[in-house]
Formats: C-alpha cells, structure tokens, sequence
C-alpha cells in the first residue's frame, strides 16, 4: 500500500444519477497509468495519486466514499470531478446535496473540475459565477441560460481557471485527466501517459466538432419564418429588407428580434448555415475548395477560407483531412 506521505493529490470522482461510467472507470485507469509510469521513472519512492468515487448515501445522509485506491488514510479529496451524465441536462436529476457538498469541499480548498454536462453540476452548486466555463458544444446555450454569471466559452476544451477546471465533450475527461496530471505528477509523467494510452495531449479545441444549431424553440413566429427560409435558400439570400419582409416586420424591429431571437445578427446567422453546408461537402465530397465555395454562395474563394477557419478553427483543407470520409 503506498504511504500517506506519497500520496501528491486525492481526487474524487462523483457517482450521480446517470453518470457516465466509462468516464469514471477511464479516469481511474488513467490516474493508475501515469502512477506507475512515476514510479518507474523515478522509483517506489515516486509521488502517487489516490483516487475515490463517491455518491449520495442512501437517504440523501451526507455523501460517502464507494471506492479508494489506496484504503487506510483518512480521506481529504484535493481535486473532486463531476463527470459527463449519459442524458441532457434538462433531464437530469436535481442533486442538491451534491451540490452542497461540492460548494462545501471548495470552501475548504478542494479544486473542483467537471467534464461535459457535469457542468451543470459546478453551476448547481453556485461555482460558476463570473467564471469561464466549457461544456459540450451543443450544451452552451442551456448552461449559459441557466446560470447567466457565468462566462460559457465552448471553443476550448479544457478551461483551467485555478481552482475550477471545466472540460467540454464527453470524451473530454482525457484532456481533463492529463491536465491534472501534469499539475500534480509533471509534464513527462504526462506525456508519457498520454503515448501509452495513445491519446493527444491536453490543447485540442472544440471547434472542429461544433456543428451549428439553430435556436428555434424561440416561440417568435415571425422570425421563425425568416429562419425556415435562410434554411431552404441556403442563406445565398439574406438581404435584411428581404427577410424583414417575409417575417412581415419593419426592419429596425425585425433585427431587434432576430438577435433577440437567435443570438446571432442576420448576417453572422447566413454564415453559420453557409459555412454548415461547407462542412458538409467538405466531409462528403472530393470536389474543390473554390466550387464549394461557389457552392454555398462565395464568390471569393480567400475570403471563404477566412471565414471557414475563424468558425471552425481549421483552414478548408486541413478540415478535409481530418473529418473527410468520401473515396479519394
């Protein structure tokens, strides 16, 4: 059993209602690795870290430990993780014992991290106010409304913010466990377990993965009309008299409620299904840049590139590359 003394970090993980596994056993596993990839840098003597899950007590008394890998000491979790849930967040289940318990630990000087919609979790627990945050691309809307203080940023993957750490995809607790890694065991321990498990190393973004989704659960019919027809055309046409008109709206009003509406101006939200059709044809397709450009309504194949890399992050090409699966 390793001693006390060789113990750098105790973190737990949260067993919530519906929470995914193969994240926790992942994270235990990976936390196994870079242990014994220390000690065999640097002998029986190298630092470890304790791993413990834990869950609400049956009768919502308190919180207790199910799981340590290392039993004897008494338990003192420095770093505590909300993992990803396998369901939405709008369905998943209050836990606000939890929650107290999170803010509780954090209070105490626990760092707390989250992958994925575990998020919420850190919000429910009022830890995100005025903090930068990610979750999963398609969750930061919901996160955003329901806790509005803080600063929902889904263009990283890991946001390491000191004493909160947020990671975004579900499969984002890689990049979350070597960062902790590195923190606690160094940056060759990190690598070096990053190689083994032939994983990248913390630094991917979610913006290749993103995909845009539009915001039509508004309940403004008028603008709905709007949005249905830059669907349809292809947004080759979002002229905003034109779209004023088919909404039935005067144009100072119809771009309040637009924005108000969807988040995005007219021609930011023409983009985004321009640049979604791209995508498509870049991933499903072997035709040129400059036809697909063309295609989608770019006359200027350079300023096309411009606007594809600041959404998605990559240039057409490398985009092609990593996300093409149409025959060469």
């Amino acid at each position: 059993m390793t001693t006390g003394k060789q113990i750098v970090a105790e973190i737990g993980l949260l067993l919530y209602p519906d929470v995914q596994l193969a994240a926790v056993y992942g994270l235990t596993d990976l936390f196994r690795i870079a242990g014994e990839t220390s000690r065999e840098r640097a002998g029986p003597q190298a630092p470890a870290i304790r791993v413990s899950h834990w869950r609400q007590a049956a009768g919502g008394a308190g919180v207790e430990c199910v799981f340590d890998s290392h039993p004897g000491p008494k338990h003192d979790p420095s770093h505590l993780i909300a993992p990803p849930s396998l369901i939405m967040p709008a369905k998943m289940q209050k836990m606000n014992g939890l929650a107290s318990w999170l803010a509780e630990r954090h209070g105490e000087g626990a760092t707390l991290c989250s992958v994925c919609a575990g998020a919420f979790l850190l919000g429910e627990a009022g830890l995100l106010e005025g903090r930068e945050a990610t979750t999963h691309w398609a969750f930061a809307g919901e996160l955003a409304a329901r806790f509005p203080a803080a600063k929902v940023d889904t263009d990283r993957m890991v946001i390491d913010d000191g004493d909160i750490i947020t990671a975004g995809g579900i499969l984002a607790w890689t990049d979350l466990g070597l960062t902790l890694v590195e923190r606690l065991l160094g940056p060759s321990v990190m690598l070096e377990t990053a190689r083994f498990l032939l994983i990248d190393p913390p630094g991917r973004t979610q913006q290749p993965y993103g995909h845009f989704v539009p915001r039509l659960d508004h309940g403004d019919a008028a603008i709905l009309k709007a949005q249905h027809w830059l669907q349809a055309s292809g947004a080759r046409d979002h002229d905003v008299p034109a779209l004023a008109k088919r909404a039935g709206l005067e144009e100072r009003t119809f771009l309040r409620r637009f924005r108000k509406a969807t988040g995005l101006r007219p021609t930011e939200y023409a983009q985004q299904v321009r640049i979604a059709r791209a995508r498509e044809a870049l991933e499903l397709s072997r035709r040129p840049v400059v036809q697909i450009a063309w295609d989608v309504g770019y006359e200027d194949a350079s300023a096309f590139r411009k606007l594809f890399q600041r959404i998605t992050g990559l240039a057409p090409a490398d985009y092609r590359r990593r996300f093409g699966i149409a025959a060469a």
